[in-house]
Parts: C-alpha cells; sequence; structure tokens
C-alpha cells in the first residue's frame, strides 16, 4: 500500500473514532435490517454532522441502518452508535410496521419489535437497572 493510501486509511479510521467520540458499541438493539424514520426530538448541538445527514436521509424516507450505513460511507458500527444517539434524543424512531404489529398464534415478537420497545423503556427510564435483583 502507499503512504498515500496508508495515511488515507488513517485519517478516516481517525475521523470515524472522533465521529463516534471513541464509542464502539451502540446503547440500543438494533439489527442491520432495523428501519428508522425521523422523529419529533432534535439532536443536541454537539452531536456530529452525520447525525444530521442519517436525519434527513430518515426524513426523505425509511431508512434501514445498512442503508444509512452505505449512504454515508461509515461502518454499520458507527453508524449504529450514531442511530442510538438519535435514538435517545427522541430525532430518529423504530416505527411499528403491520408485521411488526401481527404477531399470529404462536410466533413470538419480532427483533425490531423488541428493539422498539426496548428504546422506548430506556427513554423512559435511562438510569434503570437492566435485570433488577429479586426481593
Amino acid at each position: 500500500m502507499s503512504t498515500y493510501g496508508r495515511a488515507a486509511e488513517e485519517s478516516a479510521f481517525v475521523r470515524t473514532y472522533a465521529v463516534t467520540r471513541g464509542r464502539t458499541k451502540p446503547r440500543h438493539l438494533l439489527a442491520l435490517e432495523t428501519v428508522l424514520e425521523a422523529g419529533q426530538g432534535r439532536p443536541g448541538p454537539a452531536q456530529a454532522e452525520e447525525c444530521g445527514e442519517i436525519l434527513a436521509l430518515c426524513r426523505e424516507r425509511r431508512r434501514s441502518v445498512v442503508e444509512l450505513a452505505g449512504r454515508l460511507g461509515r461502518p454499520v458500527t458507527a453508524v449504529k452508535v450514531l442511530v442510538s444517539d438519535l435514538l435517545d434524543a427522541d430525532a430518529l424512531i423504530v416505527p411499528l410496521t403491520q408485521s411488526c404489529a401481527d404477531t399470529g398464534a404462536g410466533s413470538g415478537p419480532s427483533t425490531q419489535l423488541l428493539a422498539a420497545v426496548s428504546a422506548g423503556l430506556k427513554r423512559k427510564w435511562p438510569d434503570a437497572v437492566a435485570y433488577p435483583q429479586a426481593g
């Protein structure tokens, strides 16, 4: 690899690290196919410019996590971290689709539905313990 190619690769890595503020794990359970749409909230002033790009894309139409990563040219893990920030701010939501609402007899809830419920509970009670101790 040329010196220029190596420098460009290192620059992209440093930029991704800066965008996520060094975080590598999202706060919310997000699958590659998790669909998102713009919500009523607003991102904080300290959030990365990519958050604005994510919101603009999701205002056009619903987008999956993997589609957002492809559109932004960022690693999926970094996009999941940014999407988690936007979920916390209610700027993005995970819509409940008809297929999520129609869980027929004998079938459990979908992963997307569980992710949406989890995101809502974390927003409502951010300081709650994930697994309360039995009394």
